[in-house]
């Protein structure tokens, strides 16, 4: 029998993800069956529980991979000297989940599906560990670079790291959920918004 490679592997596992994010979008997450699910993807019920036990594994598995691919934007902004200004980073990591980097879906419906996996996480506490674990990373992420804007001279040094951190999440969060609910919310926005809020001389207005 020959053996199946890696690579193989993985891109039926991003192929069932896409199709169960279509699927989770569409009709919401408890709207939408496993049937629904094979279905979309167009594989028998085999091949898909290869990889999945069922729809919570689908569902924490489309949470990680955003995790994973903001988390790896993080770490390589904190490797570059100087690293990118929040209003760089934070435009580059929401167009990049917007253009398809994560879940291979239309902008508007991939803030819906992302706004839907936070409000099930207040139900499901599988899905509330993954969110919580990714939540940390981020401000760890952030707090990594908080000192690199530290080092570089951007940053003062009597600000927490975790108070940048949460902020940055949030205006992040703060993004994603108005383009949910109202659409086209572009992503300049957002760096344009937080990059006059940073021209802002503080000593001015104290």
């Amino acid at each position: 029998m020959a053996r199946v490679s890696q690579e193989h592997l993985d891109a039926r596992r991003r192929q069932i993800l896409a199709g169960a994010a279509r699927c989770f979008a569409r009709n919401g997450f408890h709207g939408t069956s496993m049937q629904d699910v094979l279905k979309e993807v167009g594989l028998s019920a085999g091949a898909v529980y290869r990889y999945f036990a069922g729809k919570d594994d689908l569902i924490a598995a489309i949470a990680d991979e955003a995790f994973q691919y903001i988390r790896h934007a993080f770490a390589e902004a904190a490797e570059i000297s100087p690293p990118p200004t929040p209003d760089v980073l934070l435009g580059r990591v929401v167009r990049g989940v917007f253009t398809g980097q994560v879940y291979g879906l239309e902008r508007r419906t991939c803030a819906a599906l992302i706004v839907q996996v936070w409000a099930e996480s207040m139900r499901n506490e599988r899905l509330a560990k993954t969110l919580g674990e990714g939540y940390a990373g981020m401000r760890a992420g952030w707090a990594q670079l908080v000192e690199a804007y530290r080092a570089a001279g951007l940053l003062r040094a009597d600000v927490p790291a975790d108070d940048v951190a949460r902020t940055m999440i949030a205006t992040a969060q703060g993004f994603i959920a108005q383009e949910a609910l109202f659409g086209e919310v572009e992503p300049e926005a957002l760096e344009n918004g937080l990059r006059g809020l940073m021209s802002i001389d503080a000593q001015r207005i104290s």
